[in-house]
């Protein structure tokens, strides 16, 4: 815009002049802050979908039959859980294979449970996480010791209870006995019998051996086994083999005397091969209560013992399922810090409050930037309107102008400084209200200069 150092006349308008400052423009502020609300809207709307709901306070394990070694560690489970107010639902089952299928279909109601390795399926993979490895199974063997047993391929033609359908003993059972060239329809008689019922029979000798594991075993068959005088256990000699070939399999060492010093039981060094008892969860699971199972897992499984060490179990060993993100992140770094300071439901709360929270903290922060800017944008956008209509009007101005062209160019301005003498403007834009009104005269002046 030109200037001249010539001082403006005064308008006939002047005295219609009635300045309407206010301190700020609400109408306007509002306008400006509309897109940073409605992101912050949108962000919380986002949050509130993509977050979890609260946890459950009821959850569903499925275990084995009622007394076995996966049943008792349920209850363990269920007084630990009890604690923060999360009820365990203990369900029975045939045994491992039975967990598996029921945790794939949609029509049982169950959360988790425990699978022995070995049993996997591209839909249990693909559907299915693991919380962790929280114990080893090992595959006990029983027989008479009327026949030396140093390889399962000594049972070749005998009576061998293989284990419950349903159960991962019996699947374990006949995948070993498969690699030895025993297979159903020979001359070895393989006996849809496990647990307690196995046990007896072997004790009463109708049959030669028995499959036992912990998924359909209860400790005390297991006990009384080991203290029958006519009944051993089966030394893997060729347990390393046996690992090589099935990579779901650990090698185990029993030593000596451990299960009784005083009657030397086992009499000798024992080698036993072992899948691990997994932790399976459906893929729903919520992730405080995942990390309540594997708290719950720790304290029940963490201990030293006969089969493992101490702090062993549990363990983030992926062997067949996939490792779930949330039991990934609470074996590299523990519990949120909510969760170790404040009570569980307490804790949940907090927890989600911040997922909600946080979000729009973050998007505020440069909304408090952008704001101004906006405001300050709208404001000098009015102002800039006028300046493109002077512009306009001045480049039009020329000394052979006709004496109603120059009138109707009188009226336009006229029209323009009212315009924008009505305008509401924040008092920190009155300086360039001002100077927007100073050039107004300019240009009043250059038109009454020319005629």
């Amino acid at each position: 815009m030109p200037s001249e150092n010539k001082a403006p006349r005064s308008s006939p308008h002047a005295g219609k002049f009635k300045a309407r400052f206010v301190a700020i423009s609400w109408r306007d502020a509002a306008v400006s802050f509309g897109p940073i609300l409605l992101v912050v809207l949108i962000g919380m709307w986002l949050a509130v979908k993509l977050i979890r709901p609260a946890p459950p306070t009821t959850l569903t394990i499925i275990t084995g039959p009622p007394q076995s070694n996966f049943w008792n560690t349920a209850e363990k489970y269920k007084k630990i859980l009890a604690r923060d107010g999360v009820t365990l639902k203990i369900l029975p089952s045939d045994g491992s294979l039975d967990n598996l299928n029921k945790l794939l279909d949609p029509n049982v109601n169950v959360d988790i449970g425990f699978v022995q390795g070995g049993l996997a399926t591209d839909a249990a993979v693909s559907q299915l996480m693991s919380l962790g490895s929280v114990a080893y199974v090992p595959v006990t063997v029983f027989y008479h010791t009327a026949a030396t047993v140093d390889s399962l391929d000594d049972l070749r033609g005998k009576r061998i209870a293989i284990g419950l359908p349903g159960s991962g003993a019996r699947v374990l059972a006949l995948a070993l006995l498969k690699s030895n060239g025993i297979v159903p329809g020979g001359n070895t008689a393989l006996l849809d019998l496990g647990g307690d019922e196995a046990a007896q029979a072997l004790i009463d000798g109708k049959i030669d051996a028995a499959f036992l594991m912990g998924d359909s075993a209860s400790p005390p068959t297991m006990g009384k086994l080991l203290r029958t005088p006519n009944i051993r256990l089966v030394d893997f000699a060729q347990s390393e083999a046996y690992t090589r070939r099935f990579d779901y399999l650990n090698e185990i060492k029993i030593p000596k005397g451990v299960f009784d010093f005083g009657k030397n039981i086992p009499p000798q060094d024992l080698h036993l091969i072992a899948p691990t008892a997994e932790l399976v969860a459906r893929e729903d699971l919520h992730p405080a209560l995942s990390d309540l199972l594997i708290e719950a897992a720790r304290e029940v499984h963490g201990k030293g013992g006969v089969l493992q060490k101490a702090g062993e179990f549990p363990a983030p060993l992926a062997h067949e399922y996939r490792i779930s993100d949330d039991a990934a992140r609470y074996y590299k770094s523990g519990k949120s810090f909510v969760y170790r300071m404040l009570p569980f439901w307490l804790a949940s709360l907090v927890d989600r409050t911040l997922v909600i929270v946080l979000p729009v903290f973050l998007l505020l922060i440069p909304g408090a930037r952008l704001v101004p800017m906006l405001y300050g944008w709208r404001i000098k956008s009015r102002i800039y309107k006028w300046y493109g209509a002077l512009i306009s009007l001045e480049r039009g101005i020329s000394g052979d102008a006709e004496e109603e062209e120059h009138a109707q160019m009188l009226k336009q301005l006229d029209q323009i400084e009212e315009s924008v003498n009505r305008m509401k403007m924040p008092l920190a834009f009155a300086d360039q209200f001002y100077v927007l009104r100073e050039h107004i005269g300019f240009v009043r002046n250059r038109l009454m200069q020319r005629h």
